[in-house]
């Protein structure tokens, strides 16, 4: 009897990836992330997601061998910051997908803002004719108070150069805005702060979450003790007034995770008042808003 193959590429769980990339070869170039000490964040918290970089020779044959056995268009490279790495060793993961599996269309990682401060604007670019298409930024906040309470360890000013680094290569960027993630005090800050990070970078992808504590509020409260969780019509109104404030020319919008109970798709500008009116629906008469039911909501 022949003995089936395992899977060529090697994943240390959890693994997890943006909704966008469900049909994506996940191909680990790191472990955990490189921060790992935002207080709101349960992603690579386990003993066995310690931050390190993969062996560079390790990727380079599991490349090698998922392209002999499949055919793949679209790659994510994980963990939390695959771009983390040096820009000479991300230009030879890039050159090995090129060379071993040239039916890759797209490939795309998550990226800390932190770790473009050391990429110039033509070390990007160089990424980028090398096959990297799009960078997913978890800016959480624009607001400096709420990223300071949730140990972010950005600002709004280190975000906002590190996507205009991005955009200026050439970059497409995905940024993500966590619903809530002010609590009651600090919500309209922190939507008017969003809203004017987003305004000045004009990202490509725009998507919300909703701030979630599936193990418990206690690691969050250490640093914000007086953090008061805001009601679902609470963080329809912060929503609101996010997307009310927001003026992007060109960008795709999603308020589609699992973790939102009222789904949102749109181009915006175009659609900023049919999605307004959607928002002012499930806050007026939620019972005729098609919200997803608490039971299918989660990370």
């Amino acid at each position: 009897m022949a003995v089936q193959e395992s899977f060529p590429v090697s994943y240390i769980e959890p693994v997890f990836r943006p909704p966008s990339e469900a049909h994506s070869l996940i191909l680990p170039v790191t472990n955990g992330c490189s921060w790992n000490k935002c207080t709101f964040c349960e992603m690579y918290t386990a003993p066995q997601k310690k931050f390190r970089a993969r062996d560079e020779a390790e990727v380079l044959d599991e490349i090698r061998r998922v392209g002999e056995r499949y055919i793949v268009q679209r790659i994510f490279l994980a963990d939390g910051d695959a771009m983390v790495l040096p820009t000479h060793r991300l230009l030879r993961i890039l050159e090995a997908i090129a060379e071993h599996i040239p039916s890759v269309e797209r490939v795309t990682s998550y990226c800390l803002p932190r770790n473009l401060k050391r990429k110039s604007v033509e070390e990007l670019k160089e990424l980028r004719e090398a096959g990297l298409a799009m960078l997913y930024v978890g800016a959480e906040s624009g607001d400096d108070e709420v990223l300071e309470r949730v140990n972010k360890g950005e600002t709004a000013a280190s975000t906002a150069d590190a996507l205009i680094k991005a955009g200026d290569a050439g970059l497409k960027r995905s940024v993500m805005i966590l619903n809530g993630l002010g609590g009651a005090s600090l919500s309209a800050q922190h939507a008017l702060n969003s809203a004017k990070l987003l305004n000045e970078t004009q990202p490509e992808f725009v998507s919300t979450l909703v701030v979630s504590f599936p193990q418990g509020m206690a690691r969050f409260q250490q640093r914000y003790p007086d953090f008061v969780e805001l009601n679902q019509q609470q963080l329809f109104r912060e929503l609101r007034e996010f997307v009310a404030a927001l003026t992007l020319d060109n960008s795709t919008f999603r308020s589609d995770h699992a973790s939102n109970a009222l789904v949102l798709k749109g181009e915006l500008g175009r659609d900023k008042e049919r999605l307004l009116a959607q928002i002012d629906q499930a806050i007026s008469r939620p019972e005729q808003a098609g919200l997803r039911p608490e039971w299918m909501r989660g990370l």
